[in-house]
């Protein structure tokens, strides 16, 4: 009977016209990827769902510690100290600076760098670990790395209070200078959006990567410069150009040496890489539009399987 009906379907409507049936009636496929405009502009559409969610999981991600949200501030101070007894004390790494710049050098990297590590290690679970989600409503899936990456950021707003605290307590007091702040949490923004779609869909087709992440963030964490001054480390240690241009050049250690420059106190332009606003602009279009191209090409295929 089944096979008759079928018979009769396809004598109605070839298999060749089914297309144009469905275009006629208004149907489409279930799950399509749409154009990459349609895309943006649905992901607009869902902006609000996007700030709530991410406001949801800043809220949750404390909720069962008695100290709660201050663990938002606390956690990466706590690293901080722990860098400074080892890099700062023991290990001396601080390359002639004395504690008054070092501390501030210091707590300014590791809670830049946190920023990035951590929209990184959200966005490499963002499908994989919201499958329930994916697969329950239709929505664009770029608004979950994208809603990780904003948790991120309004994290690191909350710790920049503490590290003004810091700053100003090692006699470093706001200046005009201060004002680089706001374009250089834009474009690390836009950078760790990009990195944050990227390690989604990578993270969606091979969810190991998200055990195999913190070991490759660790050692790009130590070639950054967090814990000490990158450019004259590289000097002492007698790096050839070309190593020492590639290093000082990589994102992390870009968005970190703008951040201590417009922070700190008679920084040295000098430990700023040439062209570190090219640099900081293009790794931020570089990610942020490529990594939303790259993850828009696989929308169908998140949460299937």
């Amino acid at each position: 009977m089944s096979q008759l009906l079928v018979r009769d379907s396809e004598r109605i409507h070839p298999p060749e016209n089914l297309a144009a049936v469905a275009a006629a009636h208004g149907l489409t496929v279930s799950g399509a990827r749409v154009g990459l405009r349609e895309y943006g502009r649905q992901l607009w559409g869902r902006r609000h769902f996007i700030l709530a969610f991410s406001q949801a999981k800043l809220t949750a991600q404390y909720s069962q510690a008695k100290l709660g949200q201050l663990w938002q501030v606390v956690t990466p101070l706590l690293n901080a100290a722990v860098y400074f007894l080892i890099f700062g004390m023991l290990l001396k790494s601080n390359r002639g600076l004395p504690n008054d710049v070092y501390i501030p050098f210091l707590v300014t990297g590791v809670f830049v760098f946190t920023f990035t590590q951590a929209s990184a290690m959200a966005g490499v679970r963002a499908i994989s670990g919201n499958l329930g989600l994916v697969r329950a409503l239709h929505f664009p899936r770029a608004s979950l790395p994208i809603s990780f990456a904003l948790q991120q950021l309004q994290q690191l707003l909350f710790s920049m209070i503490v590290l003004a605290v810091v700053l100003v307590g090692f006699g470093h007091f706001p200046a005009l200078a201060w004002l680089l702040i706001v374009p250089t949490l834009a474009l690390q923004f836009v950078f760790n959006t990009g990195l944050s779609l990227i390690v989604a869909r990578l993270g969606a087709k091979t969810p190991d990567l998200a055990q195999l992440l913190p070991f490759i963030l660790r050692t790009w964490m130590y070639a950054s410069g967090v814990m000490f001054p990158l450019a004259r480390t590289l000097e002492h240690a007698g790096a050839s150009g070309w190593i020492s241009d590639a290093m000082l050049a990589n994102p992390a250690a870009v968005y970190m040496d703008l951040m201590r420059y417009a922070l700190i106190n008679d920084y040295p332009s000098s430990n700023l890489p040439p062209h570190v606003w090219a640099l900081a602009l293009g790794w931020a279009v570089l990610f942020g539009v490529g990594g939303f191209v790259y993850f828009w090409k696989a929308e169908e295929q998140y949460g299937r399987g």
